[in-house]
């Protein structure tokens, strides 16, 4: 439990930090974030950088990193974004958390000079950019030997972007974020590359022709060194096992093999491969040269990704998943499909306005006996009625029930996946998923007790 007052203090921050533009509100430049640092003295350049973007897995494959890191011995920071339930998720030092007491005090040495930055220009300094630089304040002060750095949004102009990461990690491109990053895959592609910097070494993940290519043509530009998923490294083998997967990977270093991962599904396997080889990167491995495989498992058997499908409860099983977009409905729908045998699953969907709402239900289709459908406590959250609208023509009438709010909605959700015409079946085989968006992710293992993580 968080001391009472320092709650109080870290409300106060937030309330600071909330009045600034939100994470939704940009404008492109790294102008700002470069003014600030330059005045706390350039925290980021004490340490070297591991920086992540992508549209889909950033979190999870900054995490695994972060754990593997930390396995073999070394000090980490860790910034992700966006949180599920309490800020100090997104700055961790050594595996774990900010304290909150701590989260406050760097703010507290950062806000002085704030003001001074926001006198500068016509555009004061935003949340997320007052937020990346406390995370790379904390990661010197702490001090690191590495820094994992999730973008926020895109790549080449987002704040975090200010470092010079040494390591650029791309997850897998699709459509997000098109009013912000571009129309098309090869806008998005182009600045998601902006993260790839002159002499680095970039880990691509499978990727689209189009976005592959504009990935390609930016680590020529820039003299960087490229590694693809599914030629230098990728996934031989994964079997499903209990809690999880079992993984065999083809490192840059060579084979690991009997790699334990308590994550489920495809996308979690080929987020691991991402992470080794980014992994590999950093320490140099090679074909001459392989990193400790037993401190390789005992990190991938480490590894937590909150609110990715993630087990709630037992009894009728409560899974929460983070996804907000098409393609990680996709993912979600296949993991569900292959690794799990529901006899009966009900969606509980929550989802943002300004998100593909259609796109995000129409995979689950196939997997959800019913839906749903409420909303979360974000300003931005789609109108129940309205997303209901977008869910009967995906389900149909029938399958469609709308709820006003989250704590109704798993109520009826669960009490949906209990329902049977035959008094004798047990509640085994039937289950919920709440999903649609990070918020209602957060929000969900929220009411089920489950601690900031």
């Amino acid at each position: 439990m968080i001391d009472p007052g320092v709650l109080e203090d870290l409300r106060q921050v937030e309330s600071e930090l909330d009045a600034r533009w939100s994470e939704d509100r940009i404008e492109p430049s790294l102008d700002r974030i470069r003014a600030l640092l330059d005045l706390l003295a350039d925290p980021q350049t004490a340490y070297p950088v591991v920086q992540v973007a992508g549209t889909n897995g950033k979190t999870s494959v900054t995490r695994m990193v972060d754990a593997l890191m930390t396995a073999l011995g070394v000090r980490t920071g860790r910034f992700t974004s966006p949180h599920l339930q309490l800020v100090t998720e997104r700055i961790s030092l050594d595996n774990a958390p900010i304290d909150p007491a701590r989260y406050v005090e760097v703010y507290r040495d950062v806000e002085p000079y704030l003001a001074m930055v926001d006198n500068a220009g016509d555009i004061r300094l935003s949340k997320f950019e007052v937020l990346t630089a406390m995370a790379f304040a904390a990661f010197a002060d702490t001090p690191v030997d590495v820094a994992v750095v999730e973008t926020g949004m895109g790549g080449g102009w987002d704040a975090t972007t200010a470092a010079d990461a040494r390591i650029a990690v791309i997850t897998p491109i699709g459509l997000d974020h098109v009013d912000r990053l571009g129309p098309d895959l090869v806008s998005i592609a182009r600045e998601k590359a902006g993260i790839i910097k002159p002499g680095s070494i970039a880990l691509l993940a499978e990727q689209d022709t189009e976005a592959a290519k504009v990935l390609l043509e930016r680590a020529t530009e820039v003299d960087a060194t490229v590694a693809r998923q599914g030629l230098e490294f990728g996934v031989l083998r994964r079997d499903v096992a209990v809690g999880g997967q079992v993984l065999r990977l083809q490192g840059l270093g060579g084979v690991y093999d009997e790699v334990f991962l308590p994550l489920h599904g495809a996308h979690q396997a080929a987020n691991a491969a991402l992470a080794l080889a980014a992994v590999e990167a950093f320490f140099g491995a090679g074909a001459q040269k392989q990193l400790d495989v037993d401190a390789i498992r005992h990190g991938f058997a480490s590894v937590t990704t909150p609110g990715r499908l993630e087990r709630v409860r037992m009894a009728p099983s409560v899974f929460v998943d983070a996804a907000h977009n098409p393609d990680g409905a996709k993912a979600l729908a296949a993991a569900l499909d292959e690794e799990f045998g529901f006899r009966k699953l009900v969606g509980v969907v929550a989802v943002l306005s300004d998100k593909d709402a259609e796109g995000i239900l129409t995979p689950l289709e196939p997997v959800l006996s019913e839906v749903v459908v409420t909303t979360n406590s974000s300003q931005r959250a789609m109108d129940p009625d309205r997303l209901a609208e977008i869910a009967t023509d995906v389900f149909g009438d029938e399958r469609v029930t709308v709820a006003a709010g989250l704590v109704d909605a798993i109520e009826r959700a669960v009490a949906l996946a209990e329902e049977s015409d035959d008094p004798s079946e047990t509640m085994s085989g039937v289950g919920v998923i709440a999903t649609g968006s990070v918020v209602t992710a957060g929000e969900v293992r929220a009411l089920f007790g489950k601690e900031p993580a």
